[in-house]
């Protein structure tokens, strides 16, 4: 079976940012995070699960990404499975502190 490869892009804020919502098992391939301030700023990434809106993991949380740098959060080959209604989300410590891309397979065959 073909896999469905999917992206999009998100500006993030100072809130919570949904960057996109699992509509099936689908993994994600890529991960990056573009510094677009002409000042340091900070980063959180985090997955709300489905089943517990209150059960937040973080994948990094407080990191400090320099000027007119970038953060690849996945990488190397790696990939974050997410399961249907799993929300991903990045927060900035200043608005629109950041763009964000993420590359992803939906729905993942089995």
């Amino acid at each position: 079976m073909a896999q469905d490869f999917e992206s999009n892009g998100k500006r993030i804020t100072n809130s919570a940012t949904t960057i996109f919502t699992a509509d099936s098992d689908d993994a994600v391939v890529g991960l990056r995070f573009a510094n677009i301030l002409t000042t340091t700023d900070t980063l959180d990434v985090f997955i709300t699960d489905a089943g517990d809106s209150n059960n937040v993991r973080y994948l990094i949380k407080g990191v400090s990404v320099p000027v007119a740098t970038s953060l690849e959060v996945i990488q190397g080959g790696a990939k974050i499975v997410m399961q249907s209604g799993d929300v991903l989300k990045a927060q900035s410590g200043t608005a629109n502190g950041f763009d964000c891309w993420v590359s992803r397979v939906d729905s993942i065959s089995t």
